[in-house]
């Protein structure tokens, strides 16, 4: 890859290095920013990424290297110095205050001050609810973050970046947590950005993005620069092998397993609806699992999906009815210990918020939910917790310069490992996944398909729930589909088809607002 042709560039990073702990997490990284165009940057998880990034938006200090703006030096000592240099972060990790509204972190630090010295409520509300509009997300300005669920707080995130009017926004895994229709809405607000002449630095791992957002892509490895170019010139291959540094010729490909004997049975399970009484979030779901399958789980954002897993683990019993059969016998599921002691492991969504302590170690943190195996005598014993926790840092290929190292320090792919390990060694007979690969590169995922697939190949039942039809279709023996609370449609692996699948997905309301679409367009030709 060559480098990009040398105009408009705004931002320019030479010689970047930054180490923790012994570790350098980047290593002599150049990169060029463009006005008026979406710079990608790309690379397996640890690759420094998210480390770069957090340097030029004035978060970490302490580095070798040098940044220019508008071909000035420039070196921040805090967030605020890049913010009033118009650089404004939307972190991959959500950067939100939960039990603050929504209008109080948008504006957080930067609040509306009436004529009496007061916070102005009204103001921010209405400032709030016309950013909330221009990407589409119908919520109210004064609910708290924290009812909300973790796609809506992504937009939120968005939304404070936006206030902002910032010259330079950098996107870390902006569409990590959203619906298609929520990206549709982000991609257009990011043409919008680019024709004002900002520039836009974004990260994904999702690489179809780049070719329908994207005009330059850098590519990091391992904390070094590789190279740099415009993504008109390049292919997806070419993009892969930079980023892995050999061809991807043994991509996953899923091996047949044999199916041993129903494991998990739900029957008419339902979830009462929190605010609207009478009415579901999960409606009379009914479907089975087999010893050595994965049953994939697609639906649209609120199609209920991760409400389901939540109810099987037993985080909703006072809101849930209906029957859970494990091995044949039913169980009762009222908790968590419960959904534990009865050989099921959940995986969930928010690795930050649900699935980690992040200020403890990785080998607490691998211990966490199975104790019982490290402890001696009614006390924690390290030598059993380091045992456990080094076993499955090799097993899932974990980078971390010590199993002591704090979780918070790990990359956002390795903390989810460390979440997969977690349950792991539970030694559940069930695993319920949700977005188990959400935030994770291209080798990382490829790594967790096989895991997913050598533990069905040990008898496991495993229930996923992705939202990335191309990654449900590779790893799943049937697929189960939701809209609105209701299982819709299921598919054999041999029926399996991306228009048949969204199909069933799509609400009756949206498809009748299609079809609508569809008759007024013929009736104006």
């Amino acid at each position: 890859m060559t480098q990009t042709q040398n105009d408009n560039i705004v931002l320019k990073a030479t010689g970047i290095s930054k180490t923790f702990g012994g570790i350098k997490a980047l290593d002599g990284v150049n990169l060029e920013i463009h006005a008026g165009k979406v710079n990608a940057i790309v690379g397996e998880n640890g690759a420094g990424k998210s480390t770069l990034m957090k340097i030029l938006a004035g978060i970490y200090q302490g580095y070798e290297g040098r940044i220019f703006l508008d071909g000035q030096p420039a070196d921040f000592a805090n967030p605020k110095e890049a913010q009033d240099n118009g650089i404004a972060i939307i972190h991959q990790e959500l950067n939100l205050i939960p039990y603050l509204s929504v209008a109080e972190n948008v504006f957080l630090g930067r609040e509306f001050i009436n004529r009496f010295g007061l916070i102005s409520y009204r103001r921010m509300h209405r400032e709030t609810k016309k950013l909330l509009d221009r990407l589409d997300l119908h919520i109210s300005p004064r609910a708290k973050v924290s009812e909300l669920r973790i796609g809506q707080q992504q937009i939120v995130e968005i939304a404070h970046v936006l206030s902002l009017n910032a010259r330079i926004v950098i996107m870390d895994e902006p569409t990590s947590a959203i619906s298609e229709h929520e990206i549709e809405v982000l991609f257009d607000l990011i043409r919008s950005l680019k024709a004002q002449g900002v520039a836009i630095v974004y990260i994904t791992h999702k690489l179809d993005e780049l070719f329908q957002i994207a005009d330059t892509v850098t590519v990091l490895r391992d904390g070094k620069y590789v190279g740099s170019g415009l993504v008109e010139e390049l292919s997806h291959d070419d993009i892969v092998r930079m980023m892995v540094g050999r061809n991807i010729k043994d991509f996953f490909v899923k091996s047949d397993t044999v199916k041993s004997g129903e494991v998990l049975s739900v029957r008419d399970l339902c979830l009462a609806h929190p605010e609207r009484p009478g009415d579901y979030i999960v409606k009379h779901v009914d479907f089975k699992v087999q010893a050595g399958e994965v049953l994939g789980m697609f639906g649209l954002m609120g199609a209920g999906r991760t409400e389901l897993l939540e109810t099987i683990f037993g985080l909703h019993p006072k809101a849930s009815s209906g029957s859970i059969f494990i091995n044949g016998q039913s169980a009762r599921i009222n908790s968590p210990n419960d959904a534990i002691d009865s050989g099921i492991g959940f995986i969930t969504e928010d690795r930050k918020q649900e699935g980690l302590v992040l200020q403890m170690s990785v080998a607490s943190s691998i211990s966490l939910a199975s104790l019982k195996q490290t402890e001696r005598f009614g006390f924690l014993s390290d030598r059993l917790e380091t045992r456990l926790a080094r076993g499955y840092v090799d097993r899932l290929k974990i980078k971390t310069p010590s199993i002591r190292q704090i979780v918070e320090n790990l990359s956002g792919g390795n903390q989810q490992k460390v979440v997969i390990a977690k349950w792991l060694a539970t030694d559940p007979r069930i695993l319920l996944l949700d977005e188990p690969t959400r935030g994770i590169d291209i080798n990382a995922k490829n790594e967790i398909y096989r895991l997913i697939s050598e533990l069905a190949q040990k008898g496991l039942a495993i229930v996923m729930v992705s939202s990335e039809l191309p990654e449900i279709m590779a790893i799943a023996d049937r697929i189960i589909v939701l809209s609105e609370g209701k299982r819709t449609a299921e598919f054999a692996r041999s029926q399996f088809t991306e228009e048949a699948i969204v199909k069933a997905a799509i609400p009756k309301s949206l498809k009748l607002q299609t079809l609508q679409k569809t008759k007024d367009q013929k009736c104006s030709n």
